[in-house]
């Protein structure tokens, strides 16, 4: 399964850079995102290293979902695919 890295989670002043928003290809409602909690997200960058986070919850009612990442993710990782395991 595939997503694409949409944005940081934040506020109106804060912005959490371990935290973001990924929209999954397939999945368009709330309740089909809040089953895919707790699965792992993987990232890799350019040079091949691999990030994991992992999804914490939905987010919203379209179907995008909140991923923590155990560290920031650079600004360039913004649409961007992830492999969801």
């Amino acid at each position: 399964m595939e997503g694409i890295l949409s944005n940081f989670r934040g506020g109106a002043v804060t912005q959490y850079p371990n935290q973001l928003i990924v929209l999954i290809e397939g999945i368009n409602s709330k309740e089909e995102a809040s089953k895919l909690a707790a699965k792992k997200v993987i990232w890799t960058t350019p040079t091949g290293k691999e990030i994991i986070g992992k999804i914490t919850k939905a987010h919203g009612n379209k179907g995008a979902v909140r991923v923590r990442f155990d560290k920031g993710l650079p600004g360039q990782a913004l649409g961007t695919k992830v492999k969801i395991e």
